[in-house]
């Protein structure tokens, strides 16, 4: 008997959570993500867990930063002016080392924009968002069991690093339902000593990310976030290669942009076309170097994306000039059709 159960993508990253030890969500409602928060609401009260809708985004984001200083699995998610308004406390969360999971079910923008996926915060999520030197773990799955697996998995590297982690996912991907087998926990146990559980028998813990002496603390403070990144940098990349060793025509997606592009590669395939795909699953870290290796030998790298083309610079970076980049985009909620990337690799010729 199979152990797959049918979910919508929003509802299986609440179960995920859940299955990871998250105990506290706070959110503030938006589309096309609420599923989530109403999934946490009716579950985390059966588990013992804290759900509370917070009066604001800027309310979540600062409740997380008290929830995960004193050692708990905690969870915000929101859509992209969400997101936007919740930069100031990721900034805060990583100034003050404290690891969190924040979801991004990505709509169309900029400002308010509409409620269709979209994939246009890119560039926020990737170079940290917020201000100072600071980065941020980022998962971009592309179907619902990924979905569900990446967001256990993200528990655990926030915890790892201590840093904030985020899914990456696009309004489509949330709103679609696709069976899975739910996950199980890594069963990895991160101890906490810095939190803020009470100093009873042990010197007191300090959070903060204010820093006004002494004398260059809060460079060394940088430069000990700037190591963790490096490691994360050289540990956590995630990638996936499909029919890339032979290819002439390397396609460069992720999330649903690169579900449409797989289709794509196998309507070229089936025309004689060596077209492959090279779908990054970390965003960052970025798989620089395995997507330079999937184009060694490749004629033609072409990324698409539902966005301006905000991927595409990590693409070109990746290649070094080796192989020439373009790229196929579709903006403001809009998806590419499979047809038309079809025909953008066909005129390339053969």
């Amino acid at each position: 008997m199979s152990n797959k159960v049918l979910m919508k993508g929003n509802e299986a990253i609440g179960e995920a959570a859940i299955i990871a030890g998250c105990t506290h969500y706070f959110a503030y409602p938006i589309t096309p993500q609420n599923e989530i928060p109403a999934y946490m609401a009716r579950r985390l009260p059966e588990i013992g867990g804290t759900f509370l809708q917070a009066e604001s985004e800027l309310a979540a984001i600062n409740m997380v930063f008290g929830a995960s200083a004193a050692g708990t699995r905690v969870m915000t998610s929101s859509s992209s002016p969400g997101v936007s308004l919740k930069q100031e406390g990721i900034s805060y969360l990583a100034g003050a080392q404290l690891p969190a999971v924040v979801v991004n079910m990505m709509r169309g923008g900029p400002g308010l924009g509409n409620i269709a996926g979209s994939q246009g915060d890119y560039w926020q999520a990737t170079r940290g968002g917020g201000n100072g030197d600071y980065r941020t773990i980022v998962l971009g799955p592309a179907n619902v069991q990924e979905l569900a697996d990446l967001t256990v998995k993200a528990f655990d590297l926030a915890d790892r690093y201590r840093m904030v982690v985020m899914i990456l996912g696009d309004g489509f991907l949330g709103q679609m339902s696709e069976a899975l087998e739910l996950p199980r926990p890594s069963g990895e146990h991160f101890e906490k000593p810095w939190a803020l559980t009470g100093a009873a028998g042990r010197k007191h813990n300090v959070i903060a990310s204010l820093r006004l002496t002494p004398e260059g603390e809060l460079e060394r403070h940088n430069l000990k976030l700037m190591e963790i990144y490096r490691q994360v940098e050289e540990h956590e990349r995630m990638w996936e290669a499909d029919r890339c060793d032979d290819a002439d025509f390397v396609l460069v997606a992720y999330g649903t942009s690169s579900r449409i592009s797989r289709a794509a590669v196998n309507i070229l395939r089936k025309k004689g076309i060596k077209a492959g795909l090279f779908r990054p699953i970390s965003l960052y870290p970025f798989p620089y170097g395995e997507l330079k290796e999937a184009a060694r030998g490749a004629k033609q790298v072409l990324a698409v994306e539902m966005s301006a083309g905000q991927m595409q610079e990590d693409v070109r970076l990746s290649v070094e000039g080796a192989v020439p980049v373009d790229g196929y985009f579709r903006l403001g909620g809009a998806i590419p059709e499979t047809d038309e990337i079809v025909r953008k690799v066909e005129s390339y010729g053969k």
